[in-house]
């Protein structure tokens, strides 16, 4: 009788050891899951209060650049249209078949 009743406490005790392992684990689990959440409602409260907002002076000023030569400076956006002798590149008629 004493074997089979030091037999069930360390069935009882393995138990135990079993079922409070599972709980660790679970408990571990749910804790990152909150701390994942808390991260996220912080970097969610730190985007609302330091928003980006458009720079429209700045935009308008790049443009206004731009306008002045720039990017847009191209061959086709003189007031002249395009220069004739720019696309002849060496030939002497638009075909390109004089001498």
């Amino acid at each position: 009788m004493a074997v089979s009743a030091a037999f069930a406490a360390v069935a009882v005790s393995a138990g135990g050891a079993y079922i409070g392992n599972k709980n660790a684990k679970k408990a571990a689990a749910e804790g990152r899951q909150q701390a994942e959440t808390t991260a996220k409602a912080a970097t969610q409260a730190n985007n609302k209060v330091n928003q980006k907002r458009v720079n429209s002076s700045a935009l308008l000023s790049s443009n206004q650049m731009a306008a002045k030569g720039g990017q847009s400076g191209t061959m086709l956006t003189g007031p002249g249209g395009v220069d004739p002798s720019s696309l002849t590149l060496g030939r002497t008629t638009l075909l390109g078949g004089g001498i």
